[in-house]
């Protein structure tokens, strides 16, 4: 395929040996993505783009679809010489085709990339608040709750995981939620007074931060405790991605040292709105996963 003097391969389906590749492309537009991170990515849904004549990687995109009726379209990323050919629009199309009619699509835009979503028919139904954090302060109060105990998730019961997630997100995603807890650094849950899981939370160690979500929690209080105990251990630079409407728990990110610095939009097609969620979630999983 040749466009304005540059050859360019059919659009093609990325695999591991692609890994290394991928991760250069990232880094091009300074994105942190690594080969677990990656391999996550492939093992939950595909990754579509171009290569130059030379076997480079020069474009891509990212679905995941989830168990019944939602997916989620992520590193969209075009190699800046080879931009304004079309090749981000041809990616995303492909991911978009590659699910049912029926499926509702969402997908977390960069400000460079609205635009474009717009003229394929996304619309902005809601916004992430991406907070980070230079060095986690954990010299203030410690936070406790009796009602609770959090402790390491041990595999047993993780069918109890997925159904608050499923709550919480809107959508089950059993491929991706399994895949993303053996990839993680920590994985905490939080049980009740008679044992019962009622919330849950992810580190994930990644090159520049520890990614801290999804956080699954009944009420911001709780949803601190989960991020006091992924962090505060911790030795160098994290990021949360937090939903809207999550004032308190974003008063007190604050006061542990995170800082606000975009707040990127949500957009949505086959689709109006998000699915239900019921306000559980306070950290998504990453802004490819939604």
């Amino acid at each position: 395929m040749v466009k304005y003097g540059k050859t360019i391969s059919e659009l093609v389906q990325y695999d591991h040996n692609d890994v290394p590749g991928l991760i250069k492309l990232s880094a091009s537009v300074g994105w942190d993505y690594d080969e677990h991170e990656i391999g996550t990515v492939m093992s939950s849904g595909k990754i579509f783009g171009h290569k130059n004549t030379e076997g480079h990687i020069v474009s891509s995109a990212a679905i995941i679809p989830y168990d019944t009726n939602l997916a989620s379209i992520g590193m969209v990323i075009v190699n800046k010489e080879y931009r304004g050919l079309g090749l981000g629009k041809t990616a995303t199309l492909k991911c978009i085709e590659s699910v049912s009619k029926d499926t509702s699509i969402m997908l977390i835009a960069t400000e460079e990339g609205k635009p474009l979503y717009e003229k394929m028919g996304f619309k902005t139904a809601d916004s992430v608040h991406k907070y980070l954090c230079e060095n986690y302060i954990d010299t203030t109060k410690p936070l406790n709750n009796s009602d609770v105990i959090i402790e390491e998730f041990n595999g047993v019961n993780f069918n109890n995981i997925l159904k608050l997630d499923e709550e919480a997100f809107g959508d089950r995603r059993s491929h991706f939620l399994m895949n993303r807890i053996k990839q993680s650094e920590k994985c905490f849950v939080v049980k009740d007074k008679n044992g019962t899981i009622i919330g849950y939370g992810l580190s994930i160690l990644g090159p520049i931060n520890l990614i801290l979500g999804p956080i699954v929690a009944s009420d911001h209080q709780t949803a601190s405790l989960l991020i006091d105990k992924l962090s505060s251990e911790y030795q160098g630079k994290l990021r949360i991605d937090v939903p809207a409407g999550k004032d308190e728990f974003m008063l007190f990110l604050k006061k542990r040292g995170f800082v606000k610095v975009n707040q990127p939009p949500i957009m949505v097609i086959n689709s109006v709105t998000l699915p239900p969620r019921n306000k559980t979630l306070f950290g998504i999983a990453a802004q490819i996963f939604g």
